[in-house]
């Protein structure tokens, strides 16, 4: 342990913690840009600058270890110059005329930051570095001129999610961040996860917006219009109402969005449970007659175009189970335009996801079982509050909404789809109870529970024997994972893997900002709402054993193999 001085406040952290972070112990805030907390620490937006006693120049913060004796100025002029200046350069060459216009207007850092530091004019004017904008993609729009070269999102895709998709290329005046050989993101080996979105400090990378579509479909006469959710929205859509992380809204969201003017709201948890009946059985089939294994899950798009592109050799591995709101997109233009009386060429499905490469998902040829597109338009949960906002709706004073029969009804099991670990754990319950025909003592598998990269645990199952599971979050778990199984070292039945780290709850169209915090008590809240329903395993929900019984058949019958089921593109690496 050291101690030091900050601003006359002595602070006692271990050797080797950043000024920054000694900081923040004694309450101190320090501004900065380019930081990522335990993720990126380079010194390179000059805006932590502080004053250490000793050392002529000024320093960064982020990057400047704390020593026994240190002693640091974070406010006087200097610094405050310096900052100023730091923040003036970066304002010089972004263009401010955008600003009303942006999609992280009130919510960008520089913004904030600028106003914080007493800018109220740009005092340097000249030639800006300029850029394209790439909106090829179905999922991500990049806008190179208003990147401000924090690097964030570089570090993100290299270093977390190990994909690599975008690089900081030239030098000086024309340095810039975008993929290899200025291509569009649409054109490499994206996966369209979108942390690089939630990492962005400034409006540089966004979702493609499908808010406009969505509007013009309500307001359309001619078209039924079902909208419906992931658990993971309900979770976060509070926050950018000022509910503190971890609330959830579900009454209030339902209630919004029939105020927004959607004929029908369904639950994508509905098709959560039913997935768990469609991937269980293949599991249990494919450890019972000699199948590939181990199994991975195929619910997060992002992953699947991961492996995809960087594992096609691996892809039989893959659940052959299309991810839940796709499954309830064909089922609603199928089982529920049959029951209502409904031409499906004139339903429009609307998933609102946490996910911006559910956009790209929704598009794919292979989702098309019911001879439509399964789902017609995806919308992010920060679009979707962008939507309530426009109607004028006051979200704070709404009544709790409801969903609507028949798909609507859903269990615990299917609600903590939204955390990491939470779809192993819908699928065990369901699982060693059909595997066996004995009831669970205890439904909570902690093991596959919390936010360590790559978990994992052994289930002892009667008429089976001890089935090996693992859960990983984040691409780079995902890769360690697929490493294993190359090498044949990954001794599993069933794998769990999300893209985004934490799960669904931190997923790329989420509220920002999103730390592990958030994380944490985002999936505490689907947990708690697992906890207080009654019904607590897919097998159990009536709605389900219905639409077998009515509609389906049996799980991997042949209508479920046609609706519910799809394939996998070999994409390979560019």
């Amino acid at each position: 342990m050291v101690t030091l001085t900050i601003d006359g406040q002595k602070v006692q952290v271990e050797e080797g913690t950043t000024i920054l972070e000694a900081a923040r112990k004694v309450n101190v805030r320090i501004p900065t840009l380019c930081y990522l907390p335990e993720v990126q620490a380079i010194g390179a937006c000059r805006v932590c600058l502080v004053e250490v006693e000793g050392n002529r120049n000024l320093q960064p913060a982020c990057v400047f270890p704390a020593s026994e004796g240190l002693v640091v100025h974070t406010n006087n002029l200097r610094v405050r110059r310096a900052r100023k200046f730091s923040v003036e350069m970066i304002v010089s060459d972004h263009p401010m005329d955008d600003c009303l216009t942006c999609p992280r207007n009130q919510k960008c850092e520089l913004q904030k930051l600028a106003d914080d530091l007493g800018i109220r004019e740009v005092k340097f004017t000249g030639e800006k570095s300029g850029g394209q904008i790439d909106d090829l993609s179905p999922s991500i729009v990049r806008d190179q001129t208003k990147c401000i070269l924090c690097r964030r999102c570089v570090t993100v895709c290299k270093e977390v999610q190990t994909v690599s998709a975008i690089y900081t290329q030239g030098r000086g005046f024309k340095t810039r961040v975008e993929p290899a050989f200025g291509r569009s993101l649409n054109d490499v080996s994206c996966t369209l996860c979108g942390q690089c979105i939630l990492v962005c400090p400034v409006g540089a990378i966004t979702e493609k917006e499908n808010i406009e579509e969505v509007w013009h479909a309500i307001f359309d006469p001619s078209k039924f219009v079902v909208i419906q959710d992931a658990p993971a929205v309900r979770a976060a859509l509070g926050e950018e109402f000022g509910y503190p992380p971890g609330t959830l809204v579900t009454g209030k969201m339902l209630a919004a969005v029939r105020r927004l003017g959607f004929n029908r709201v369904f639950d994508t948890n509905f098709a959560a449970d039913l997935t768990i009946i469609e991937e269980g059985s293949e599991l249990l089939k494919r450890i019972r007659e000699g199948g590939v294994l181990p199994m991975i899950t195929s619910c997060s798009p992002g992953w699947i175009k991961f492996i995809e592109h960087f594992y096609p050799d691996l892809l039989p591995h893959l659940s052959t189970c299309k991810s839940p709101h796709q499954m309830l997109g064909a089922l609603t233009k199928t089982y529920y335009a049959e029951k209502a009386g409904i031409d499906p060429r004139d339903i429009v499905v609307v998933s609102v996801m946490p996910c911006t490469a559910k956009k790209f998902e929704c598009s794919r040829p292979e989702m098309a079982g019911s001879g439509y597109r399964d789902v017609d338009y995806v919308i992010t949960t920060r679009e979707l509050a962008k939507m309530i906002r426009q109607a004028g709706i006051d979200f704070a004073g709404l009544e709790n909404g409801y969903y609507d029969d028949p798909l609507g009804e859903y269990t615990g099991a299917a609600t903590i789809f939204g955390a990491t670990g939470g779809v192993m754990e819908a699928a065990l319950r369901t699982a060693c109870e059909v595997a066996t025909g004995k009831t669970l003592e205890n439904l909570d598998f902690q093991a596959v529970r919390g936010l360590d990269g790559i978990k994992e645990a052994v289930v002892p199952v009667d008429g089976i024997g001890n089935v090996k599971v693992a859960v990983a979050h984040g691409l780079g778990n995902a890769r360690k994972i697929m490493e294993r199984i190359k090498d044949g070292t990954a001794d599993y039945h069933f794998i769990e893997i999300m893209c985004c780290p934490g799960g669904c709850v931190s997923g790329g169209g989420q509220p920002v900002p999103v730390n592990d915090e958030i994380r944490r008590l985002r999936a505490q809240a689907l947990y708690q709402e697992d906890k207080n329903l009654k019904i607590r395993k897919s097998h159990e929900n009536p709605s389900i054993k219905r639409i077998y019984e009515e509609f389906l058949g049996q799980p991997l019958g042949e209508k479920s193999h046609h609706l519910l089921h799809t394939k996998y593109t070999a994409r390979g690496r560019f």
